[in-house]
């Protein structure tokens, strides 16, 4: 078994990217059960005019493609913001076996906060969840896009 290796700075980076296209700095990264990378996003709703354009939703996208599945199986994933009830839904339907996030979402969350998605009877996967991977630095990365946008 490997030891943990966390990819949230992979994410950041993502993150970082949709920031730099105008978009909200969310990243997304899918781990296989090896720790190898199989695919990562970052949000494209503007880029693509897709509001189901979302770091997760593309990442789990792209890992189905490339492993010829619509089950990842053992595989994880790591997003820089708690996922919306959207992407909380699409992590239980690909059967992602675990999800590490950075900062919570009070307003928008699906995991921890607003709709709690994994914790619906009707809800057939349940991730292990792990919150707070570099929340600080996640936090600060959408705090930061959002006052620039005030200013």
């Amino acid at each position: 078994m490997n030891p943990f290796k966390s990819h949230m700075n992979t994410a950041l980076t993502e993150a970082r990217l949709a920031a730099k296209r105008g978009e909200v700095p969310v990243g997304a990264v899918i781990v296989a059960p090896d720790g190898r990378i199989v695919s990562r996003a970052g949000n494209r709703t503007r880029e693509l005019n897709d509001p189901s354009a979302h770091a997760e939703m593309l990442a789990i996208r792209m890992a189905c493609g490339i492993i010829g599945s619509e089950r990842l199986i053992g595989h994880s994933i790591y997003v820089t913001l708690e996922p919306c009830a959207m992407c909380a839904a699409a992590i239980s339907l690909a059967r992602l076996e675990r999800l590490y996030f950075g900062a919570s979402d009070p307003k928008s969350g699906g995991v921890l906060a607003g709709a709690r998605v994994f914790e619906h009877q009707q809800c057939h996967h349940r991730p292990d969840v792990y919150s707070g991977i570099a929340e600080s630095e996640c936090s600060a990365l959408l705090a930061d896009f959002f006052a620039a946008r005030r200013i």
